[in-house]
């Protein structure tokens, strides 16, 4: 927190440049993972094999955890002061955010449909 009075404090026209330019960086890195991500599936799915509801569900939960676990390495790793750029720890800390949320709204309709079925009468 200290880095961001430092930036309003003396610095002036100075920290309102640093500000923007790690703001044009994480900007471009998100770009940069929404272009590998649009890239990933289409190439990394074959057409003669398709998988199964149950293993695209499970490989969906692992990316998740995945990406939670790398997102805490990262913020201990800066806690602790080892030179990681603050950027990459948000970036993280927020795909990961988005990822769980994502994860929690399939559970709520998956949820919803099973109540669904259960009250259909026979």
């Amino acid at each position: 927190m200290s880095g961001i009075g430092g930036v309003g404090g003396g610095g002036g026209a100075m920290g309102i440049d640093r500000v923007l330019q790690l703001r044009q960086q994480i900007l471009e890195r998100n770009d940069a993972l929404q272009r590998a991500n649009t890239v990933a599936p289409a190439s990394g799915t074959g057409a003669s094999q398709p998988t199964s509801f149950a293993a695209t569900l499970e490989n969906a939960l692992k990316d998740v955890n995945a990406s939670q676990n790398k997102a805490g390495e990262l913020s201990a790793a800066y806690e602790r002061g080892e030179t990681v750029d603050i950027a990459k720890v948000m970036l993280a800390r927020q795909e990961a955010s988005v990822g769980f949320e994502a994860t929690l709204q399939v559970r709520n309709k998956l949820l919803s449909a099973y109540q669904n079925i259960m009250n259909m009468p026979v």
